[in-house]
């Protein structure tokens, strides 16, 4: 982010959003004359290996990459994996795992995979360039919330805190498969369900964490956002995990990231869930108060642990975490 604040560019025609350190995806108006039909919508996200079954790590990095389209209102269309891997010390049949797992979630997400690039690395990592479309009335973005707003979030929190849990072997069987089943959980129905429910503003909730993504709306749309705490939907055994965990690692820097833009009335659990980084998280969608609960009904009835933590105000600091 302190990067690319400082990379300044001027947009030319056709850029709809372009200001993508703020934006989850850049949007395009393509080609830039034309007036009519859906916009495009480009984005690129990869990941290192967070579970050990490599098919499995590369469905939850697509979906993870996948979900910048659908924080915009848009529907993927095609992508491009990038990938880096260690052929000198792992197989290379690994890596085809990797690739077919990303391949097969992106057409779960009515994509296809048309092309890619790998590079030796020491480390895995694996992620998609995703090019999806918008249509200029379902467009969202990250500027629209507005005072009066219920905030609502699509996902679970808690992936940080388990994913470090599983790779200590501490994870019990159904907490492991609630995780995995959430991270490879697409993004799509929130979104099409949040569009049609007019959606002021949306973001997907990852690396930043739920405040540090937050934050980012609060800022582009000019308003206070106000979480509660106890509302904080949580993944078996993560509320638990954030009440006895420490703030370090990425959650510290998360919490550094926000603290002086915080009043927080509440700490420990809720306070650690809120700095959590999450991996293929769920959406933090503005919409109407009135819609809010139509909202968490139907994703709820998609399977979707969907919650409404909280509501948008235009007094007070940009975040603030109630009990």
């Amino acid at each position: 982010m302190k990067v690319l604040s400082a990379v300044t560019t001027e947009a030319p025609a056709g850029v709809v959003v372009g200001e993508t350190r703020l934006d989850d995806a850049a949007v395009l108006r393509w080609p830039s004359s034309s007036v009519d039909g859906p916009y495009l919508v480009s984005t690129i996200d990869m990941i290192t290996p967070v579970v050990d079954d490599p098919r499995t790590f590369g469905a939850v990095a697509a979906a993870n990459a996948l979900s910048d389209v659908y924080a915009m209102g848009g529907a993927p269309r095609f992508a491009l994996a990038i990938a880096g891997f260690p052929s000198d010390t792992l197989p290379l049949w690994v890596l085809e795992e990797i690739l077919a797992g990303g391949a097969e979630k992106a057409r779960e997400a009515g994509a296809l995979v048309v092309g890619g690039h790998t590079l030796k690395d020491p480390e895995p990592k694996y992620g998609l360039a995703v090019t999806g479309e918008v249509t200029p009335d379902a467009l969202v973005t990250l500027a629209g919330a507005r005072p009066g707003d219920a905030l609502v979030l699509t996902k679970a929190l808690g992936t940080g805190l388990l994913i470090g849990a599983m790779r200590k072997d501490a994870l019990d069987p159904a907490a492991e498969a609630e995780l995995v089943a959430s991270m490879l959980q697409l993004n799509r129905a929130a979104a099409e369900h949040m569009v049609a429910l007019g959606a002021h503003a949306a973001t997907d909730i990852t690396g930043f964490g739920l405040l540090g993504h937050g934050l980012r709306m609060a800022q582009a749309s000019g308003v206070s956002l106000v979480f509660e705490g106890g509302a904080l939907p949580a993944l078996a055994d993560a509320r638990d995990r954030a009440a006895a965990a420490s703030m370090g690692g990425a959650a510290g820097r998360n919490f550094a990231y926000v603290e002086r833009h915080l009043e927080a009335g509440a700490a420990g659990a809720s306070l650690r869930l809120a700095v959590d980084a999450q991996t293929s998280g769920g959406l933090l969608v503005a919409l109407p108060a009135s819609n809010a609960d139509a909202l968490v009904t139907r994703l709820r009835d998609a399977g979707s642990p969907a919650a409404r933590v909280g509501s948008v105000t235009d007094e007070g600091p940009p975040l603030r975490l109630l009990p």
